[in-house]
C-alpha cells in the first residue's frame, strides 16, 4: 500500500511524482464536463486563453498547441513545456523545455528564444535558503514586459524582465501539518520501507510547493501552494503579494499575507475570470499523495469572490479526474483533466 511512501523520507514535490502515474483511464465526457480536445501527448499542467478567444495548451509531450474553432494544432515543437502565456496569435511566453530545462522562452512565428535560465538563478541565489532546488512550474505576465514565475521546488515567486534579468519577489514559508491522517491509513504496517510513517511526530514541517501564480483584479499577485509531504488535507494556502514587491517573506513581511479563505487541499492552479472571480483548482480533495496512489476522490474547481477582507468560495465542479489547470473565456470555464497522465490529458468545458 502507498508505494510513494517507499520513496519519501523527506518533504517532496508532489507534482513531480504525479508524472509517473500509469493508471489507464478512458477519456470521455463526464457528469461535470464535455471534452473539447484530447489530441495531446501530455502531460499538461497549464492552460491559457489567447486574445482571440482560442485556447493555448502547453503540451509537455509536444509543445504549445492551439485549440481554435474546434481544431487542435501544434504551434511549435517544444517538448517539456509546463506553462504558457499568450501575447498574440503564434506569439507567447513558455516555461520549460528547450535547451535549458526550466528556462523561460519567447516563442514567436516559429522562432524560439531563451530569455532566462531560472534554475541557474536558484543555484546562485537560493532565495528560500533551504538548499538549491528548482522546478519552474507556472507563469503570469505583468505589465512592463515582465513575467512572474512560480518555482515549485524553490518555494519562491520570481520576476523576469524582457532582457532576462531575474530577481525574487517572495518566498513561501514551511508550515507544520498533522500526520495522524496518514498514520490512520498505513499503521500498523509490516512493510519496513514505510514503517517510518508510524514513528512520525504529531506535527511535521511541510514544504509550501508554489504551483501557481496569477495577477488579481487589484493588481496583486496571488499564489497557491500544493503543500508537500505528507500532503495533509486542508493545508494548502493562498497568498497575496503586493504589486511591485521584492524580497518579501510571506507570513512575516507585510508585503505578502495569507488570504482569508476556506482551506484547500493540493492547490494546483489559480486563475481569474474577467469579472474578478478567482478560480482555484484542487488536484484532489483527498490529497495529492492519495491521488498519486490511485486512492483519490477527484479534484475540484472552486469559484471565489472577494467579500470585504475575506473570500467566499463555492464549488463549480467536483470529482474531476486529475484537474491541473483552469482558464476562463467569457462565461465558459475550461479545465485540463487527466493532466498528469501522459497520453491521456484533455481539455474539457465544465457544464
Amino acid at each position: 500500500m502507498l508505494r510513494t511512501l517507499r520513496r519519501l523520507t523527506a518533504p517532496v514535490m508532489g507534482v513531480v511524482l504525479l508524472a509517473a502515474l500509469s493508471t489507464t483511464i478512458a477519456s470521455a465526457d463526464g457528469p461535470n464536463w464535455t471534452t473539447v480536445s484530447n489530441e495531446f501527448q501530455g502531460p499538461i499542467f497549464g492552460l491559457a486563453t489567447a486574445p482571440d478567444g482560442s485556447l493555448v495548451v502547453p503540451d509537455a509531450g509536444a509543445g504549445p498547441t492551439e485549440i481554435r474553432k474546434g481544431n487542435t494544432s501544434l504551434i511549435k515543437s517544444h517538448p517539456g513545456i509546463t506553462d504558457i502565456a499568450p501575447i498574440g496569435r503564434g506569439n507567447m511566453l513558455a516555461l520549460g523545455g528547450g535547451e535549458v530545462e526550466g528556462g523561460l522562452y519567447r516563442i514567436s512565428k516559429g522562432h524560439t528564444e531563451l530569455i532566462a535560465d531560472i534554475p541557474a538563478f536558484e543555484a546562485e541565489n537560493d532565495p528560500d535558503e533551504d538548499g538549491v532546488e528548482s522546478n519552474p512550474f507556472d507563469l503570469a505576465r505583468l505589465n512592463g514586459h515582465r513575467t512572474l514565475v512560480a518555482d515549485a521546488a524553490g518555494n519562491s515567486i520570481l520576476t523576469v524582465d524582457n532582457k532576462g534579468n531575474v530577481d525574487w519577489v517572495a518566498v513561501l514559508p514551511e508550515q507544520f501539518v498533522a500526520t495522524q491522517w496518514l498514520k490512520d491509513l498505513v499503521c500498523p504496517t509490516e512493510d519496513p520501507e514505510i514503517a517510518f510513517v508510524c514513528e512520525l511526530p504529531e506535527m511535521v514541517p511541510a514544504d509550501p510547493v508554489a504551483t501557481t501564480v496569477a495577477v488579481g483584479p487589484d493588481g496583486a499577485y496571488y499564489v497557491g501552494e500544493l503543500t508537500g509531504f505528507p500532503g495533509t488535507p486542508g493545508t494548502s494556502r493562498v497568498w497575496r503579494i503586493e504589486s511591485g514587491s521584492l524580497h518579501v517573506r510571506c507570513g512575516t513581511d507585510p508585503g505578502c499575507t495569507q488570504v482569508d479563505i476556506d482551506p484547500f487541499t493540493s492547490i494546483i492552479d489559480i486563475n481569474f475570470g474577467p469579472d474578478g472571480t478567482m478560480y482555484v483548482v484542487e488536484l484532489d480533495e483527498a490529497s495529492w499523495l492519495l491521488a498519486e496512489e490511485g486512492l483519490g476522490v477527484g479534484g475540484t474547481v472552486n469559484a471565489c469572490t472577494a467579500s470585504g477582507g475575506s473570500w467566499d468560495c463555492s464549488e463549480v465542479a467536483t470529482g474531476l479526474p486529475f484537474p491541473t489547470a483552469v482558464a476562463i473565456s467569457g462565461d465558459s470555464i475550461y479545465v485540463t483533466l487527466f493532466g498528469a497522465i501522459p497520453g491521456q490529458a484533455e481539455v474539457a468545458l465544465l457544464n
